[in-house]
C-alpha cells in the first residue's frame, strides 16, 4: 500500500526533467550504506523567513519534514554555498523518482513535491494573510504551499522542495531506498584536480558501488574552441567558437564537454 503523493506546481511534462542537490561525501556514503533517505523538520532551514507560517499558531508544525533540490545544473554559487570543503558531489534524480521513493516505501502520512515561489515583500505578505485566513491550513496540501515560498534573494536557488507529512515527532525522517535506482547521476565538485576526480571516483565505486555515471563538472574550463583560438587562431583567421560556447554536455560515456 503506497500514500498520497501529490506534485505542486511541477506541471507533468517537467516530473522527469532533472534535479540536482549537492551533499557532502560522507553524506553520499551515508545514503549508499545505509540505504536511507534523510528529511529535516523546516525548524532546522537557516532562513528565518522560511516556513513562517508554521511558526505561528494556526497550523502545527510537527511532523513536516523536507529536503531541497535545485534545477541548476550548472552554478557557482550553489558548489561554494554547499561544497565549502571543495569536496561535495552532485547528486541527480526526478521529481517523479524522489515522489516514488517515498510513495511506495512507507504505508502512513502524505508527501508532496513542488516548485518554491520566490515572493518580494508585499507579494509575501498577501501570501500569508490569504493562507492564514481562508481556514484551509488543516489540510495537508495546503499547508505544504506554505514551505515552498522564499524571498527573491534566493531565487538563484532555482528550488525544489521533497516535503512529507507524518506523524513523526522527531527533527529528522528516515525511510528506506534503492540509492542506485533514485540517482542516475553524480558530479564530483568542478574545483578538483583531475588527479582528485580520479582518486574520488575510485573510492565512490569501491565504498557505495555505485556503476552509474560519476563525472567531473567542467564549470570552470574553458571552452575547447577558446583554447584552440589562443594556441592557433589569429586575428585575422580565428576558429568559429560558435560550436562550442555554452553549457556543458554530458556524454553517454562519462567525459564532460561543451557545445
Amino acid at each position: 500500500m503506497s500514500i498520497p503523493v501529490k506534485f505542486i506546481d511541477i506541471p507533468v511534462a517537467v516530473r522527469q526533467t532533472p534535479v540536482y542537490r549537492i551533499v557532502s561525501i560522507e553524506r553520499l556514503y551515508e545514503l549508499f550504506e545505509n540505504r536511507e533517505n534523510v528529511l529535516v523538520s523546516p525548524s532546522r532551514w537557516e532562513d528565518p523567513f522560511e516556513n513562517f507560517i508554521l511558526k505561528g499558531q494556526r497550523v502545527s508544525r510537527r511532523g513536516w519534514f523536507g529536503q531541497c533540490w535545485t534545477r541548476q545544473r550548472a552554478s557557482d554559487a550553489m558548489w561554494r554555498i554547499y561544497s565549502s570543503d571543495s569536496r561535495g558531489i552532485r547528486l541527480r534524480s526526478t521529481p517523479e523518482r524522489l515522489l516514488t521513493s517515498l510513495g511506495h516505501s512507507i504505508t502512513r502520512g502524505r508527501a508532496f513535491i513542488g516548485t518554491v515561489q520566490y515572493l518580494a515583500k508585499r507579494p509575501l505578505m498577501r501570501f500569508a494573510q490569504k493562507a492564514v485566513t481562508s481556514g484551509t491550513l488543516g489540510d495537508a496540501a495546503e499547508a505544504a504551499r506554505t514551505l515552498l515560498v522564499k524571498r527573491p534573494a534566493f531565487r538563484h536557488e532555482s528550488e525544489v522542495r521533497f516535503l512529507y507529512r507524518g506523524n513523526i515527532t522527531d527533527e529528522l525522517f528516515k525511510y528506506p531506498i534503492d540509492p542506485h535506482a533514485l540517482i542516475d547521476q553524480l558530479m564530483i565538485d568542478p574545483r578538483m584536480s583531475p588527479a582528485e576526480y580520479e582518486a574520488t571516483k575510485a573510492e565512490i565505486r569501491r565504498r557505495a558501488g555505485y556503476a552509474g555515471f560519476i563525472k567531473r563538472s567542467l564549470l570552470y574550463a574553458p571552452p575547447p574552441s577558446l583554447l584552440g583560438l589562443l594556441d592557433t587562431g589569429s586575428p585575422s583567421n580565428p576558429p568559429s567558437l560558435k560550436p562550442t560556447l555554452g553549457r556543458v554536455v554530458e556524454s553517454p560515456r562519462g567525459a564532460a564537454h561543451f557545445v
